[in-house]
């Protein structure tokens, strides 16, 4: 008798584990490999934007996590059409119970004759399937797809905005790098004009004062230098940092040039674009389209779902070896009566959250032409600041050649040589950063146009 116990048990664990492979998926996902910087050290002339775009888009973090969404909704939706087809599972039990329960016969008035039994092992297939849900089921599956192109989208503008970033960033430190020049430039002609001052002092043709002045610039220059060559260390680690790769990794140089393209911005025109081209508007739009779902599937909730259910299996006396094979196949409607007031609070919910994305699609339409004015502003102001910058240096560089001369000859001070000198590093300064920000106002107008690379 516990011989047959221990083998009806064996068998229903075997029955329940045998069906398992079936329906288990292997999970084949791996995390992506950072792209090598092999290609770093083999480019000894530089990265330039383009490379540095797409090792961006290849290794940054951020991308491969907005990728994982999509995954993650893809995966959503296969649940969501899974629920469609009838789940088969294997339905094993054993039970001990107070008092002696009946296992029917086979058939009714058969050869079966009654058992009764406490210890009773059950062994089913069991199937069930939806017929009619109320539209939920197929609300889910179309809430999905609407969530999948949702997380598309906003991957697409994640990735957009991922060039826009590396791009200010790039621009940026090509106008520190020629500001960090103009710096060391300024500083050599400063040794020069220190030489001559020192020489004039030796000579008795200048005071004292002169050399301590033109060294006292000399150290200003110094630790202005010391100050732009910091801010381009940080520049170039928040590179690194988009790029999406260590800072232990082999440094590189980049390689550009800035250069003052001719561009037009049209408000109008740019804002039909950005709404038909924009990643993110789109994804706010799935995802308003989703919460329509979502309330449609809320408000099925008061609809009666109806299934299909079905089962074969056996029954087992424990102490002895009767048995009687049990099998049904029905349809059962669950129709909700009274839950409390709970389907017409997830109406309003989801009703709610529908009319805030709403609000919030709309207030990104208002964002949008704000971005792109702003954006139109900056270039009409960097273009007029590089105009008035470019003309101020040529006047910056005659004025120090003048005062300069003027000094040598002794006609002149050397406030006013140090004055005309600060004045043209002032002036090559604000260029190079007013050329840099213009190619910054042009990539920030293009995101706002929602313009893909």
């Amino acid at each position: 008798m516990y011989k047959f116990k221990k083998t009806s048990l064996f068998l229903i664990i075997t029955m329940l584990f045998s069906a398992y492979p079936f329906y288990a998926k292997a999970d084949n996902n791996s995390e992506s490999v950072s792209k090598s910087v092999s290609a770093i050290s083999e480019n000894q002339a530089g990265l330039t934007l383009e490379q540095c775009i797409d090792i961006a888009l290849e290794n940054n973090p951020e991308i491969a996590e907005k990728k994982s969404d999509t995954e993650t909704a893809l995966a959503e939706k296969d649940i969501a059409q899974g629920r469609l087809w009838p789940e088969i599972s294997a339905v094993g039990g054993y039970t001990v119970y107070r008092d002696d329960r009946l296992i029917k016969p086979r058939r009714p008035g058969g050869s079966d004759t009654l058992q009764f039994s406490d210890e009773l092992i059950s062994g089913d297939i069991v199937l069930s399937m939806p017929l009619y849900m109320g539209g939920k089921l197929r609300g889910e599956i179309k809430a999905a797809e609407q969530i999948i192109q949702s997380t598309k989208h906003q991957l697409s503008r994640s990735r957009r905005e991922l060039v826009f970033n590396v791009t200010n960033v790039f621009y940026s430190m090509l106008g520190q790098q020629a500001v960090i020049q103009s710096l060391v430039f300024s500083q050599k002609n400063m040794e020069e004009h220190h030489n001559v001052v020192r020489d004039l002092l030796n000579a008795q043709k200048a005071a004292k004062v002169d050399l301590l002045r033109t060294r006292v610039r000399l150290a200003d220059i110094a630790q202005q230098l010391l100050r732009e060559r910091n801010v381009l260390n940080i520049q170039y680690a928040l590179l690194v940092s988009l790029l999406g790769l260590d800072q232990k990794d082999e440094f590189f140089e980049i390689e550009g040039e800035l250069t003052e393209i001719a561009f037009s911005p049209h408000i109008d025109q740019s804002m039909a674009s950005a709404f038909k081209n924009r990643r993110d508007y789109l994804s706010l739009e799935s995802k308003v389209n989703a919460q329509e779902q979502k309330l449609n599937i809320a408000k099925g909730g008061r609809l009666p779902d109806v299934f299909l259910r079905a089962s074969y299996g056996n029954q087992w006396d424990a102490d002895s070896s009767q048995n009687n094979e049990v099998g049904l196949v029905g349809i059962s409607i669950e129709l909700p009566l009274f839950e409390g007031g709970q389907i017409d609070a997830r109406i309003r919910k989801e009703r709610s959250r529908l009319k805030a994305q709403k609000e919030s699609l709309r207030t990104l339409r208002l964002r949008i032409r704000f971005e792109l004015e702003t954006a139109a502003l900056n270039i009409e102001s960097t273009r007029a600041r590089i105009n008035v910058t470019q003309k101020t240096i040529e006047q910056a560089e005659e004025s120090l050649r003048i005062e300069r001369e003027k000094y040598t000859q002794g006609k002149g001070a050397i406030v006013e040589v140090l004055d005309a000198q600060s004045a043209m590093l002032e002036s090559q300064k604000n260029y190079y950063r007013a050329l840099a920000e213009y190619n910054t106002a042009l990539a920030q107008f293009r995101l706002a146009k929602g313009e893909q690379k």
